[in-house]
C-alpha cells in the first residue's frame, strides 16, 4: 500500500485575471481581427477567473526560439520545484514534523512543456540536499495525467518498497509553449486554458518509519489503473517545431470522456464494488469546463462530487500534470474523516486514462 502523507503546490508568481490574458492574445494571436472576434468567446465561456503565468504579460509579446524558452523553463521549473518540494516537506497542515530530504529514498519528476538532460530531478539533488544514492524516475510526455500517473507509479514502487518514501513533483509552463505563428484553434484554445504550475506529494510505504508523523487521515491508494485508447495519439499532446511545442486538442476530447473514460470508471468501481453516486468527491483534473460536464453527465454523479475540481480549474487554469495535485491539496486541507473514498483521475496524451483509488486511513 502507498499513503499521500503530505502535499504542496507552488503557483507561479504572476497572477493574471482571464480578461487579462485574453486581451493580450487580443493582441498577438496570428488570425484576422474578425476570425479572434469569433474565438474570443471561449476565454469567457471557460469558468476560469484567474490564471498564473511564470512570466509577465510582456514576456509573451515576444516571439522566441525553443532554446531560449527552453532556457528560461529549466530555470524557473528548478527553482519552483524546490520550493514546493520543501512546502511538502514541512507542510504542518499534515505532518508533525519537518522531515529531512535526506529521507527520501525515491524521486519522481513529471513534466512535459521542457526538455532537460540531464534531467531537472538530478538539479533537484543539489538544490534539496537529497542522497547521492536516491533512485530517480524522471518522466516526460504524460501531459495531464502525469499527475495520477505518478502517484500510480509510486504505488507501485512501494509494493515491492514498502519501507520507502517517495517524492513526486509536477512541474508545467504551459504559458511558454505558446506559438506567434501558430493559426490553428488549437493554440487558440491553449492560450485560454493554460497555466503555470508545480505541486509535490510525499507518497510513502505501509512500512515507512514516516508513517507516525500525520496528523489527521490521508490518503491511501489501493489501486492503480491505466487504459489507453488505440490509435488515438492525435487526440491531444505536442507538436515539436523548430520555435517550440504546439499543442494539439481534438474536440472529440468530452466524447471520450463520455466513452473511453467511462468505461475505464465502470471497470474500476465494479472491480472495487463501488457505485459512483457513493463518492462525495472525486480528485479530477479539470482538463476543462466541458470536461468537468462530461464527468458528471457520465457517471451520473452531483455537482458538489467536482466542486474542487471546478474551483482549481477557476483559480488557476489547466496546468497539465499539477492541476489534480491542486485538487488534491485543496480535498486534503478540509481534511475528510477515515473511511471517506474516492478516486484521482486524470487524461492525457495516448490517449490514456488514469485513474487510481483512494480511501482515507
Amino acid at each position: 500500500m502507498a499513503f499521500i502523507l503530505s502535499c504542496s503546490i507552488k503557483e507561479a508568481e504572476y497572477n493574471y485575471k482571464q480578461q487579462d490574458i485574453q486581451e493580450l492574445i487580443a493582441n498577438v494571436f496570428p488570425i484576422k481581427k474578425a476570425d479572434k472576434q469569433k474565438l474570443m468567446p471561449i476565454f469567457s465561456n471557460s469558468e476560469i477567473k484567474n490564471r498564473q503565468l511564470a512570466f509577465p504579460l510582456e514576456w509573451y509579446t515576444k516571439e522566441r526560439q525553443l532554446q531560449e524558452v527552453n532556457a528560461s523553463y529549466c530555470e524557473r521549473v528548478i527553482s519552483y520545484s524546490k520550493q514546493a518540494a520543501l512546502t511538502c516537506l514541512s507542510n504542518r497542515n499534515f505532518i508533525k514534523r519537518e522531515i529531512d530530504p535526506k529521507e527520501i529514498d525515491h524521486i519522481l519528476f513529471v513534466s512535459s512543456t521542457g526538455v532537460a538532460t540531464p534531467t531537472i530531478d538530478a538539479y533537484l539533488i543539489d538544490e534539496l540536499g537529497l542522497r547521492e544514492n536516491i533512485k530517480r524516475s524522471p518522466i516526460f510526455g504524460l501531459g495531464c495525467a502525469g499527475g495520477t500517473s505518478a502517484v500510480g507509479k509510486a504505488f507501485d514502487y512501494l509494493k515491492g518498497a514498502p519501507k520507502s518514501n517517495v517524492l513526486i513533483i509536477c512541474a508545467e509552463l504551459c504559458s511558454v509553449t505558446f506559438q506567434h505563428n501558430d493559426t490553428r484553434i488549437s493554440n487558440f484554445v491553449g492560450s485560454a486554458l493554460f497555466g503555470d504550475g508545480t505541486s509535490a506529494l510525499l507518497v510513502v510505504g505501509e512500512g515507512s518509519s514516516l508513517l507516525h508523523e500525520k496528523i489527521a487521515p490521508v490518503p491511501k491508494v489501493t489501486s492503480s489503473s491505466t487504459k489507453t485508447k488505440p490509435h488515438s495519439q492525435s487526440v491531444m499532446g505536442w507538436r515539436v517545431v523548430n520555435s517550440g511545442f504546439e499543442v494539439i486538442f481534438n474536440k472529440s476530447i468530452p466524447k471520450l470522456v463520455e466513452s473511453f473514460w467511462k468505461s475505464h470508471m465502470e471497470e474500476r468501481l465494479a472491480a472495487l464494488n463501488m457505485a459512483a453516486v457513493d463518492l462525495p468527491f472525486i480528485v479530477a483534473h479539470p482538463g476543462g469546463k466541458k470536461v468537468i460536464e462530461a464527468f458528471v453527465s457520465t457517471l451520473g454523479i452531483s455537482e458538489q462530487a467536482v466542486s474542487y475540481s471546478r474551483e482549481v480549474l477557476s483559480r488557476h487554469g489547466n496546468m497539465s500534470s499539477p492541476t489534480v495535485h491542486f485538487v488534491l491539496h485543496q480535498v486534503m486541507l478540509e481534511k475528510p474523516t477515515a473511511g471517506t473514498k474516492s478516486f484521482m483521475t486524470s487524461l492525457g496524451p495516448g490517449f490514456s486514462s488514469e485513474i487510481v483509488s483512494l480511501e482515507w486511513v
